[in-house]
């Protein structure tokens, strides 16, 4: 499990470089500022939330956790944080808006209108306002590599499994077994319309999906009464394209360095889709493991960042409490460098605070 959370794809370049890029940027703090106190909170989309940073998809999330989408919605509620429910998750998207706070949804949209009619209609009656469309996986990518951890997408039994199993008793039982005494064998719960497959079935990434698209953005944008946000951009012309479309949102992401893996980062990114579509706002995510990458990314542009895999680790380890800890870990550090930096807020920082400190890698 931890390998198929915490590598990327192929040769692990892109997952590796979405930590690297944050060490391009340092910090020239102001001084003498006077006595601040900092406030965290990030209004977006009509709804303002502790701080500025939320739970990023991860459709394996039940995997790791008994009901862990519960766990993580939950704990995002109570830290007043927003969290993205993936399509690819094997919890009903039913179960999530009453446990409180406002969740967003992720959907892997169909290549069909009808069954993608369907699906939109299906996250508006859940209770969700605010719809994410991911829009970086026309095809799977190459995760090869797996192989040699015995793990697949979609997956499949094997001796090797049943070895780390056994070897990991508290997940066979808490975790395993648990959920197939309570909720029977995890199926693809929100891919479409109605329950998909079981996660032992076939892929989970429609081949019909190369197909979309912008017309089936504007589609999509015809039917959603909420907010509506791409997930997936990384280059300027694809976020004027965007706004050109009235979309409400942009999500600049790699898919964590699990799609193409000589992508950009979502860090490197920002600055030109920021440049191209100022009026809308632009969130990102992908390398962030503290409270300064945050306030980076903030200074770049970014006005809400999402947070995956600290959130998955802590949830595994501690269920809600360990979701929680992990939110209070990032908010302690963005209030001590918020005061360091001599900046009363998160929002609208002044990317005057930030160098560039790395030569270009080609020119």
């Amino acid at each position: 499990m931890f390998g198929y959370v915490g590598t990327g794809i192929e040769d692990d370049r892109a997952s590796r470089r979405n930590l690297e890029s944050f060490d391009c940027w340092a910090f020239r703090p102001r001084v003498l500022a006077g006595a601040l106190v900092p406030d965290l909170t990030t209004t977006i989309f009509g709804h303002t939330y502790a701080a500025p940073f939320g739970i990023a998809p991860m459709g394996g999330a039940a995997l790791g956790c008994f009901r862990g989408d519960q766990v993580l919605a939950a704990g995002a509620a109570a830290e007043g944080l927003p969290m993205l429910l993936s399509g690819a998750s094997s919890t009903p998207m039913e179960a999530i808006p009453p446990l409180g706070g406002a969740p967003w949804f992720q959907a892997y949209m169909p290549a069909d209108r009808t069954r993608a009619a369907a699906l939109v209609r299906r996250v508006w009656a859940a209770g969700f306002k605010v719809l994410v469309v991911t829009v970086d996986v026309p095809v799977m990518s190459n995760r090869s590599h797996y192989e040699r951890l015995g793990f697949s997408l979609p997956l499949r039994p094997s001796i090797r499994l049943a070895l780390d199993g056994i070897r990991h008793p508290r997940w066979l039982l808490d975790v395993l077994m648990r959920t197939l005494l309570s909720d029977g064998v995890p199926h693809y719960e929100n891919l479409g319309p109605k329950r998909g497959g079981p996660l032992m079935g076939g892929s989970p990434v429609s081949r019909q999906r190369a197909q979309l698209g912008w017309d089936d953005v504007a589609a999509v944008r015809a039917l959603w009464p909420g907010h509506l946000v791409l997930k997936g951009l990384l280059h300027p012309a694809d976020a004027e394209r965007a706004r050109q479309e009235g979309i409400d949102g942009i999500i600049a992401s790699n898919h964590g360095g699990r799609q193409l893996d000589s992508a950009a980062t979502a860090l490197e990114a920002l600055p030109g889709m920021v440049a191209a579509a100022p009026d809308i706002p632009m969130m990102m995510d992908g390398g962030i493991r503290r409270g300064s990458d945050i306030l980076k990314a903030m200074a770049l542009g970014a006005r809400l960042i999402f947070v995956g895999r600290p959130f998955y680790y802590a949830m595994a380890l501690a269920r809600t409490n360990g979701v929680r800890h992990a939110a209070r870990l990032l908010k302690d550090e963005l209030h001590r460098d918020l005061a360091m930096l001599g900046c009363q807020k998160a929002t609208g920082l002044d990317p005057d605070l930030l160098v560039r400190i790395c030569q270009e890698r080609a020119q």
